[in-house]
């Protein structure tokens, strides 16, 4: 699920921007904020950020260069009613630049467009999880599936089990459109599956996973779109 946050001050643009993403991704968590501090503070991790430039207190350009001095790569599309920052957003390797009032037309199109390379860098880097006083780096590849252990999560991979602080809500934003949720609390990578019928999913190691009445509708709509997207089967 895309982990999605809208900043700004004035309500009217956080709804409609809230709205016109909904319209495009309905399987999205969407997090307002009305100031940068209240941003910066949250501590999130987040897919994408509409962040408006003018801004009472922390600008948006100095929002922007504080998740880049941590380290944060999130993708930023900057939200203004002025041409002239153009520049300074991208000082600060902003993804797009939507001027107001917003045309539905053009966020559609850059709406789009950060999805395909959201999905992309998804594929390509590897998840790097903290466990204890290490940092382990995975590729989703290697990940079976993943299951809630109350406040932990487990992680099966190929090789091992690894157990992180985390959430499944969190999680599944992080593991992307490969993984299907096929009960209360378990992420399958649809690469693994070999067969399933109405409560169980075999994978290619052998192993079966159970599949709820409750969830199999939708996860049997996910595991179709994954291979009409030319989704391959994992050794």
């Amino acid at each position: 699920m895309m982990q999605i946050a809208v900043c700004d001050d004035e309500e009217i643009v956080r709804e409609q921007i809230k709205e016109l993403i909904i319209e495009q991704k309905k399987d999205c968590q969407v997090v307002q904020f009305v100031s940068g501090e209240e941003l910066l503070a949250a501590h999130e991790s987040f897919d994408l950020i509409f962040l408006d430039i003018q801004l009472d207190g922390m600008t948006g350009i100095e929002v922007a260069r504080e998740f880049r001095n941590r380290g944060d790569e999130v993708f930023l599309i900057f939200v203004t009613g002025a041409k002239e920052y153009i520049f300074d957003a991208f000082d600060v390797s902003a993804f797009q630049y939507l001027l107001k009032p917003i045309s539905e037309k053009r966020f559609s199109e850059i709406f789009a467009r950060a999805k395909r390379e959201l999905e992309k860098k998804k594929h390509v880097e590897p998840l790097i999880f903290k466990i204890g006083g290490r940092h382990v780096r995975v590729k989703r590849e290697q990940i079976l599936y993943a299951e809630s252990k109350g406040r932990k999560a487990g992680i099966h991979t190929k090789q091992e089990e690894l157990e992180i602080y985390a959430d499944m809500k969190s999680l599944e934003g992080q593991l992307g459109e490969a993984f299907a949720c096929c009960h209360k609390g378990l992420l399958v990578n649809m690469g693994y599956i070999q067969e399933y019928d109405r409560d169980k999913i075999l994978l290619t190691n052998g192993q079966e996973l159970y599949l709820s009445r409750r969830k199999s509708g939708e996860f049997v709509k996910r595991y179709l779109q994954y291979l009409r997207k030319g989704g391959k089967l994992l050794g």
